[in-house]
């Protein structure tokens, strides 16, 4: 009995997630800082649509809501110090989700960076995309877990290191061969 409820639970879980089409961060200035798209945009759609969303989202005030409807879509964004995480999502998405993806997505950077600001994701913007992998595939929540993604991260940072460390040792070989 515990399993069939479990599994109508999940399966409801779910059928309620939203699709993201894509995630955006956008500076104070305009600048775009990040963008992962889940849904198939031109190049001429995708640089058409950051313009039109900067230009929305920058220009609203701060006292209202952060949710903008946008050529069939919602998109849900909130600023957070000098950068403005975007979500795109479908109209009938829940806008409330969104907001906690975006919200879940800024801890994990917080935790990976300390305190992340501008700059980190300026420098590490493979490492921004490679969380933001971690969280989202194909524009669907994948892990919830913070502590299991920094665990990933871990763990990818650490088969950087000893990647690093067998090229300086396969160089310093080299080297030594052809003196």
């Amino acid at each position: 009995m515990h399993y069939t409820v479990c599994k109508e639970l999940n399966s409801v879980i779910l059928s309620v997630s939203s699709q993201i089409n894509f995630v955006c961060l956008i500076s104070r200035q305009g600048k775009v800082r990040l963008t992962k798209w889940y849904s198939t945009y031109s190049q001429k759609e995708r640089s058409k649509a950051i313009r039109e969303l900067s230009g929305v989202i920058l220009s609203r005030g701060p006292k209202l809501c952060n949710f903008v409807d946008w050529k069939g879509h919602k998109v849900v964004y909130k600023r957070y110090a000098s950068l403005y995480f975007c979500i795109c999502i479908d109209e009938e998405d829940n806008e409330l989700e969104a907001l906690e993806v975006i919200h879940h997505f800024v801890e994990i950077l917080d935790r990976y960076f300390g305190s992340v600001c501008e700059l980190d994701l300026i420098f590490n913007f493979h490492k921004a995309y490679y969380i933001l992998d971690e969280l989202l595939i194909a524009g669907e929540l994948q892990e919830s877990s913070k502590r299991t993604i920094a665990k990933l991260i871990s763990a990818q940072d650490n088969l950087v290191e000893v990647a690093k460390e067998e090229a300086s040792s396969l160089s310093n070989i080299i080297a030594q061969a052809t003196k």
